[in-house]
């Protein structure tokens, strides 16, 4: 998903993708993970399932799973202000231990950068081998729960989405697909608030929150799609976009997941990032 290197940020925004990237247009963007958001049929009903009730039936389906971590190989495109013209390419491999424990190893244009994030703190170690500790403005959006929710409960998600502005107490179901996905913080007709999109089945596959950026608020719109199942009922997105201001900024494409593999502390550990390691 660096500073004047590559991990792709929206600086003065709380909320965080997996890359950083060199060009002032973006650096103003934002680090995640998403999908293509555009061109789905919809059709709405008036009445919202309840949040915690999906959420709850969500992490009903994941109760005998046992994931312990996550390795991730991805590809991205980052494109062009105008949202229709690749910029630049590179590729990731992310590292989670659950919970709270994520390590992205990224290349972008030749040059390498690692990035560790253990709960709500961030170490970076640039091209040059330079590490040091994030300020607190650069570690918030280090969260891994939108795709890996293991370890947390409904009330933690609800809280957590509640810091964005998304209004729990607003929702409404519609079909993508012909598969439910109840919509949380926007009625019917609202599209540019606050919102999660939530699948039964496979989570989180919308998130949009209201930021503001270098070049001032702006709606980012993460969309997730093309999951596939990882382990027992976990599914996860292998394409995975990001819009900002309905304009599609990167793209990623998952070229492979493997579960529980055993990583070791050390791919967490700040030390041995400092050296090198």
């Amino acid at each position: 998903m660096l500073e004047e290197s590559q991990h792709f940020c929206l600086q003065n925004s709380r909320f965080s993708l997996t890359l950083r990237a060199a060009a002032p247009y973006n650096r103003a963007v934002v680090r995640a993970l998403v999908l293509v958001a555009s061109g789905l049929m919809l059709t709405t009903s008036a009445a919202g399932a309840d949040p915690r009730a999906v959420i709850e039936a969500y992490f009903s389906r994941l109760q005998n799973v046992q994931l312990t971590d996550l390795t991730i190989e991805q590809t991205f495109t980052l494109y062009h202000p105008d949202g229709l013209h690749p910029r630049s390419t590179g590729e990731q491999r992310v590292f989670v231990k659950v919970p709270r424990r994520q390590r992205i190893e990224q290349t972008i244009e030749g040059q390498r950068e690692v990035r560790v994030a253990v709960g709500d703190r961030v170490w970076i170690r640039q091209r040059d081998g330079k590490t040091y500790e994030a300020p607190p403005s650069d570690r918030e959006g280090e969260r891994t729960y939108l795709l890996v929710p293991f370890q947390r409960t409904a009330d933690d998600l609800l809280a957590e989405w509640r810091t964005f502005g998304v209004r729990d107490s607003v929702s409404h179901t519609i079909r993508i697909r012909g598969r439910a996905v109840t919509v949380l913080g926007a009625a019917p007709g609202e599209r540019d608030v606050p919102a999660v999109w939530l699948d039964a089945e496979y989570g989180v596959v919308r998130f949009v929150a209201r930021e503001r950026l270098a070049t001032g608020e702006a709606l980012v719109d993460l969309a997730f799609s093309e999951h596939r199942p990882i382990l027992g009922g976990f599914f996860f997105p292998h394409r995975q976009e990001i819009f900002v201001g309905g304009k599609l900024v990167m793209l990623v494409i998952v070229r492979g997941v493997a579960a529980n593999t055993n990583l070791s502390d050390t791919l967490f550990d700040p030390d041995a990032l400092r050296q090198g390691r």
